[in-house]
């Protein structure tokens, strides 16, 4: 039984002296490593500061870009918009040129044909009556006593001597007969036009509709950085602040840990003082 004492009591001591090593080691190391953690703090502290600058400015320039792009996306939408609202205010004049030209103007071109070829046809009998005219004045002036006794006129009565009027109106009748037609084919071609308008002026719309979100959505990335600059400003003053009371704090710290490698250096010369009475036998008998 002495043995067994004996041995636990250099077990005692071992582990005693270990503590006390570990208690002097860590008391040293304290105010050893305390240079050197100000020192890497310090150097942590200033880059992060550096970095937060660089990243506000990054984002201060961001910001600014974006800004930009907020009132070109804007343009771009007012534009799209008034496009689309011209369109739309134009479409009703061609709906009523398209009308005009294709109903309208056809049925006057067609009844001022009509009307040639009526006059054409008057100035047919014209024309044969100043013919028979022409001839009596022919047969007239061959007649001695009654060329003397009646006043003729001198020379014919048909004195354009050109085309006769009637083939005249004939050929523009002729010519006029196609424009209807012609007519009703812009009328149709406009038709299409107003569709593609029409269409047209669905896409700007839309186009106007989408860049309107586009223009929020930059507008909220624009409120998130400038939020973001907010936090990083205090991130930056709670650096800041750590920074200036960083002595303060590691003394603070180091006092701590001081005072507790103290209290277990004590602990353990009260651990070593009992391995030794266990070892010497002077603590209260084991048997």
């Amino acid at each position: 039984m002495k043995t067994l004492r004996r041995v636990l009591g250099i077990l005692v001591m071992i582990a005693g002296i270990l503590g006390l090593v570990l208690s002097l080691a860590g008391l040293v190391s304290v105010w050893v490593v305390k240079p050197t953690i100000a020192t890497s703090l310090n150097s942590t502290i200033t880059t992060l500061n550096s970095s937060i600058d660089a990243s506000k400015e990054t984002m201060v320039v961001t910001e600014q870009a974006l800004a930009g792009m907020v009132g070109s996306v804007e343009a771009l939408q007012t534009m799209l918009a008034s496009t689309a609202t011209t369109i739309q205010d134009t479409n009703p004049l061609i709906d009523s040129l398209t009308g005009f030209i294709g109903d309208q103007l056809p049925k006057t071109v067609t009844a001022a044909s009509d009307s040639l070829k009526s006059a054409q046809q008057a100035a047919a009998v014209l024309d044969s009556a100043i013919k028979n005219l022409n001839t009596f004045q022919n047969v007239l002036s061959g007649i001695p006593f009654l060329n003397s006794l009646v006043t003729l006129p001198k020379g014919n009565l048909n004195s354009s001597g050109g085309k006769p009027l009637a083939d005249s109106l004939g050929e523009i009748a002729t010519e006029m007969q196609d424009l209807p037609k012609k007519f009703s084919d812009m009328a149709t071609d406009l038709s299409k036009a107003t569709s593609n308008l029409s269409s047209v002026q669905t896409s700007l719309t839309t186009m106007s509709t989408n860049i309107g979100g586009i223009s929020t959505s930059l507008e909220q990335y624009k409120n998130i950085i400038a939020n973001s600059q907010g936090s990083m400003d205090n991130l930056k003053l709670m650096l800041t602040n750590f920074q200036d009371n960083l002595n303060r704090i590691l003394n603070i710290a180091a006092i701590v840990l001081t005072l507790f490698f103290l209290w277990l250096l004590a602990a353990q010369v009260v651990i070593l003082s009992q391995g030794w009475e266990l070892y010497q036998g002077t603590t209260d008998r084991m048997e």
